[in-house]
C-alpha cells in the first residue's frame, strides 16, 4: 500500500526550475504562426486519399427545413437527433467521401481512441453496435459512423465531396442560403454546423519544405500506395526505406512503432516529449456487454464526466488513467480540507501533479534501455499542459535498432533539404517525410470549413466577432437567426470525451429547431441582452489559468505559449465544467426561450396561444 510516508520526496523548487527551462527552450516569437493551413499551393496535403473516383452529379436546387453541415459524430448526432424528434426534412453537407469526420480523414496505421470505446462511441445502444476492445481501432469507429448513417437512413439525406463556399441568411426569405463548389443551391430554414476540431489540416512552417524531392503527406492523408497494408499495419513497401516522422502527440505515438515493424530505419523528430501513460487494452467482455441495462451508456458517460469535472461519485465506471488523476486530485483535496490545511487548494493539485509526473518519468526510464533516448523521452511540465496519451508500444519501439529518436532541444527541425531533413545541425537523409503535426483545434467551424458566413443585414461573423466572440451558450448568435453550432467549444464546452460535448449540443439544437417547427416559428433569434447575460456569467466562473498555462510548455492549448494574447480552446469555454453547462442548457430550453429570443411566424401557421 503506497501512503505519503513512503512515497520518493520531491525537490519542488527543483522541478518548477526545470519546467521552466524547458518551456523557455521551446518559445518562438512566431508563435502559432509557425504553423500554416494546408490551402493553397500546399492543398494537396488536405486532399482526399480515399475517393476512387471524384462522384459525378448535377448541381441541387432545393429547400429544406435543416442544413447539416458536416457529416462527423456532430453532424451524425445531430441527423439522428432530427430523425428521432420526427424532423425528416434535412440535408447533410460532407466534403469528404463517407461519413466519419475525423475517423474518416485518419486512417493512419496503429490508429485508435483514447477514450473508452464504450462512452465514446455514440449511439451504442440505439444503432446495436458492440466495441471489439476497450478501446477500439480507427476502423472499427469509421465502421460505427457508417452504421449510424445506415440505421437512420441518412445516405439518401447526404451529399458527399461537397464542400460548403457559403453560409448566408436571405432576409426577405427567412432563410439561409447554402452555396456548395457543386453549384448547389439549398435554401434551410435552420442550419446546424458541426465541423469538428480535429478537421483543419496544420502543417509546420519549416524552411525548404517545396525542396524535398522524396514522399511528404499528412498523417490524417495516409499514402497506402506509397507504403501498402492498411490501418492495422503491414506496411511491406516500406521495406528498404527511410522514414521521417515531424511530431510525437496523439498520431505520431501510434504511427511510428507500426512504420518500425517494416522500415529500413524511422527517424523520429520530436519538439517536446508527450505524457504516455499505459493503455492498458483489452477485449471487450461479451457477457459483461449483453447484461447492460438500459440507458447504460449515457449512465456511463455522464459519471466519467463528472469525474474528471472533480465530481465525488460513488463508483468509478470507467477506471482507467483519466479518471485516476482526477480520483488522486478529489483525495487529496478531501484530506486538505479535512486537516484543516494552509496554503491555497492550487498547491495541493500542484503536489499530486508532481507525483503523477515523476511517475511518468519514471516509466520512461524503465521501459527505454539506452539512458540517453530515455533522458530526451521524459517530459518536464506539468500534466495537463498537453493532451496526456496512451501507448503500450511507443517507449518500447526505441528499445529497437532501426527507430532513433532525434531530440531537437525544442526547436524542431530547422530545415528540410532536397534528400532530408536537419535538427541541431545535423542532416538525416531520408525517403519520406510524414507530418505527424495536427490539427488547428481552437479554429471556428466556418474557418475549419472554409466558408463565408453571413447574418441578418449581411454581417459577416467575421465582422460580429471582430472585439472578441459574443453568442449565447457558444451555440447561438444574436445577428444569425436559426443557426446552431454543434461542437461550440468558444464561449460553449468541451471535455476529454468529445463526443459528450457533441452530444449536449446535438440535443439542444434539435430541441429547439423541433419546437420551432412545431410551433410555426419561422425564424428565432438570441437576443444582444441575452449574449451580455452569458457573457456576465462566462466571467463570473472564469478561472484566471493564464499563470498555470504560460508556464507550460508551448502547445495548441496554450496558443504555443501565448496564452494571454488567445486564450484558445480550455481557455475560452465555460468555467463552470461541461456537467454544470448541460444543466444550464437544458434549463434554458426549459424556461427562458421567451426571455432570450426574438420570434417571427409563419403566416400560413397559427401561433399557439
Amino acid at each position: 500500500m503506497t501512503d505519503s510516508a513512503s512515497k520518493p520526496a520531491i525537490d519542488t523548487e527543483a522541478l518548477r526550475k526545470k519546467y521552466l527551462e524547458e518551456r523557455d527552450k521551446r518559445l518562438r516569437r512566431d508563435g502559432e504562426q509557425q504553423y500554416f493551413e494546408a490551402s493553397g499551393e500546399f492543398a494537396e496535403f488536405a486532399a482526399d486519399p480515399y475517393v476512387d473516383e471524384p462522384l459525378q452529379r448535377e448541381a441541387i436546387d432545393e429547400e429544406t427545413d435543416v442544413a447539416v453541415i458536416g457529416g462527423g459524430f456532430g453532424g451524425l448526432l445531430t441527423a439522428a437527433a432530427l430523425r428521432d424528434k420526427g424532423v425528416g426534412d434535412f440535408r447533410i453537407i460532407e466534403q469528404g467521401g463517407d461519413f466519419g469526420g475525423t475517423w474518416y480523414w485518419n486512417r493512419y496505421p496503429g490508429i485508435r481512441c483514447d477514450i473508452e470505446s464504450y462512452i465514446y462511441m455514440p449511439l451504442l445502444e440505439e444503432v446495436g453496435t458492440m466495441p471489439t476492445e476497450r478501446y477500439a481501432r480507427g476502423s472499427e469507429i469509421f465502421a460505427h459512423c457508417q452504421k449510424i448513417g445506415r440505421h437512420y437512413d441518412l445516405y439518401d439525406r447526404a451529399l458527399f465531396q461537397t464542400k460548403v463556399t457559403r453560409i448566408a441568411w436571405d432576409d426577405k426569405a427567412v432563410r439561409w442560403i447554402v452555396e456548395t463548389d457543386r453549384g448547389d443551391r439549398i435554401r434551410a430554414r435552420f442550419v446546424s454546423v458541426a465541423q469538428g476540431p480535429l478537421s483543419k489540416v496544420k502543417l509546420p512552417g519549416i524552411p525548404g519544405i517545396r525542396k524535398f524531392t522524396g514522399t511528404m503527406f499528412h498523417s490524417s492523408r495516409w499514402n497506402y500506395d506509397y507504403t501498402g497494408g492498411d490501418s492495422h499495419g503491414g506496411l511491406t513497401k516500406l521495406a528498404g526505406e527511410r522514414i521521417a516522422v515531424i511530431g510525437t502527440g496523439a498520431s505520431g505515438i501510434q504511427i511510428i512503432p507500426r512504420l518500425a515493424d517494416h522500415a529500413e530505419h524511422v527517424y523520429v523528430f520530436q519538439r517536446t516529449p508527450s505524457v504516455i501513460n499505459v493503455r492498458d487494452n483489452r477485449p471487450t467482455d461479451i457477457e459483461w456487454f449483453a447484461s447492460q441495462p438500459y440507458g447504460w451508456q449515457r449512465e456511463r458517460m455522464q459519471n466519467f464526466l463528472s469525474i474528471i469535472s472533480g465530481l465525488p461519485q460513488d463508483k468509478d465506471m470507467v477506471g482507467d488513467s483519466w479518471t485516476d488523476f482526477w480520483k488522486r486530485v478529489g483525495k487529496a483535496m478531501h484530506a486538505h480540507h479535512e486537516s484543516g490545511g494552509e496554503g491555497p487548494p492550487e498547491a495541493v493539485m500542484q503536489q499530486v501533479d508532481f507525483e503523477k509526473m515523476e511517475e511518468i518519468r519514471r516509466r520512461v526510464e524503465e521501459v527505454i534501455e539506452d539512458p540517453a533516448t530515455a533522458e530526451a523521452a521524459k517530459p518536464w511540465y506539468n500534466y495537463l499542459c498537453k493532451r496526456p496519451l496512451y501507448s503500450d508500444e511507443f517507449l518500447h519501439v526505441f528499445n529497437r535498432d532501426n527507430v532513433t529518436l532525434v531530440d531537437t532541444g525544442g526547436q524542431g527541425v530547422s530545415e528540410i533539404t532536397e534528400s532530408g531533413l536537419v535538427a541541431a545541425g545535423e542532416e538525416y537523409p531520408v525517403d519520406c517525410i510524414i507530418f505527424a503535426t495536427g490539427f488547428d483545434v481552437g479554429a471556428a467551424a466556418y474557418k475549419v470549413g472554409g466558408y463565408e458566413l453571413v447574418g441578418k443585414g449581411g454581417l459577416t461573423l467575421d465582422e460580429k466577432w471582430k472585439d472578441g466572440v459574443r453568442s449565447l451558450h457558444g451555440t447561438q448568435i444574436c445577428g444569425f437567426p436559426n443557426f446552431h453550432i454543434v461542437g461550440g467549444v468558444n464561449q460553449g464546452t468541451t471535455a476529454f470525451n468529445f463526443t459528450h460535448t457533441l452530444a449536449m449540443q446535438a440535443e439542444h439544437a434539435c430541441d429547439i429547431i423541433a419546437q420551432c417547427l412545431e410551433d410555426g416559428v419561422a425564424a428565432m433569434e438570441v437576443t444582444e441582452e441575452a449574449e451580455r447575460r452569458w457573457n456576465a456569467q462566462m466571467e463570473a466562473k472564469h478561472h484566471d489559468m493564464s499563470h498555470f498555462h504560460e508556464e507550460c510548455t508551448p502547445g495548441f492549448l496554450n496558443n504555443e505559449g501565448n496564452f494571454k494574447d488567445k486564450p484558445t480552446f480550455i481557455g475560452a469555454t465555460y468555467g463552470g465544467g461541461p456537467v454544470e453547462y448541460e444543466q444550464i442548457i437544458r434549463e434554458w430550453r426549459a424556461q427562458h426561450i421567451e426571455r432570450d429570443t426574438v420570434r417571427s411566424y409563419d403566416k400560413a401557421k397559427p401561433v399557439a396561444a
